[in-house]
């Protein structure tokens, strides 16, 4: 029979690898087996558990949240073809800053590591002791926190160190100013409805999974964009091997990703499949709750805030981009390229 319950230790379990990531004489997580394969960290009994979670979902009648990224696929400012002209035309900075925020908000996802989270057992009717979500702190949030943030006090960095060391591969030394880096990423609290029926701190921990679900999306879009732009051979043409490292950098960082957004959308096909204790008494279906509040975090993913993010980028970059000494020129081009798109 399956194992379906398993201790923090076993799921924060990595692999015997047979070379560690060291980039740039900086220690990373995960590492390679013989092959030269790369293996996410803490995934020797974290990645099966999660396949034997979902097999006892689906034999449950229940499966997986139905969403991939495809759902985010709509406006993005600037676009990849518009990133490659500001590149090409000296025009870094705008790159370079989506790199480094990306290492910077990568950095705040290890307080999945440092935090409580409500037990969803004292509001769920069901025994969630064999399920993914009767393990959150039991070792899998610690898990995905500790990919993103890293382990500082060991000297080993997550994707957040990865970032700027991919970063500093494809540029170099450059003289950029540090940008500012968003407060936050997510659905804004004020916007929120929580559902009454369970406990606020319950309600939150939903809605945070589901927010954080979009922004896993999210950043798979933008890490594919990435990963083209290092690949492309028009692009760093004198830093070209150093580019394509970078890409493989990359592409580890969205192997560990696959993790997170296979074991997010585990977690909320399990809550739509259970019951609520409801404050009432009586069963309130999980998908009553979890539904709701996801098409709310969708239609504001969709539509409120990509409108409001490339209002805030086309001034910005219309005036990076004037300040060039052939501005008119390249802006003509940049914003022939958005209406292309």
């Amino acid at each position: 029979m399956t194992t379906l319950r398993f201790s923090e230790d076993e799921l924060m379990r990595s692999h015997d690898y047979a070379s560690p990531q060291v980039e740039n004489g900086q220690r990373l997580h995960g590492g390679f087996d013989t092959n030269g394969t790369y293996i996410p960290p803490r995934f020797v009994r974290r990645g099966p558990a999660i396949d034997a979670w979902t097999d006892a979902l689906r034999a449950r009648g229940g499966d997986l949240l139905a969403a991939d990224a495809s759902l985010l696929g709509g406006l993005r400012y600037p676009n990849e073809a518009q990133m490659k002209l500001m590149l090409q035309e000296g025009l870094g900075q705008t790159f370079w800053n989506t790199l480094t925020i990306t290492g910077h908000i990568e950095a705040r996802g290890r307080i999945l590591a440092e935090m409580t989270f409500p037990d969803f057992q004292d509001v769920i009717e069901e025994d969630i002791s064999e399920m993914a979500i009767g393990h959150l702190n039991g070792g899998l949030l610690v898990a995905h926190g500790l990919d993103e943030g890293g382990e500082p006090a060991r000297g080993i960095g997550g994707h957040d160190v990865m970032w700027f060391v991919l970063r500093d591969l494809a540029f170099g030394e450059v003289d950029y100013p540090e940008p500012e880096v968003p407060e936050n990423i997510a659905r804004p609290e004020g916007d929120l409805v929580l559902p009454p029926e369970i406990p606020e701190g319950h309600a939150r921990l939903l809605s945070f999974l589901l927010n954080l679900l979009l922004i896993e999306f999210r950043a798979e879009l933008g890490f594919s964009m990435t990963e083209s732009l290092l690949r492309d051979p028009e692009l760093f043409t004198e830093r070209r091997d150093e580019a394509n490292h970078a890409a493989e950098i990359v592409e580890r960082i969205r192997r560990d990703e696959e993790v997170h957004v296979s074991s997010l959308r585990l977690f909320l096909g399990e809550l739509r499949s259970i019951h609520f204790k409801g404050r009432r008494g009586a069963g309130v279906p999980g998908h009553e709750l979890v539904d709701p509040i996801w098409e709310g975090i969708v239609r504001w993913a969709t539509v409120d805030q990509p409108k409001l993010a490339a209002e805030q980028q086309k001034k910005l970059l219309s005036d990076r981009i004037l300040a060039h000494p052939e501005g008119e020129r390249i802006l003509a081009r940049f914003h022939a390229l958005e209406e292309a798109a």
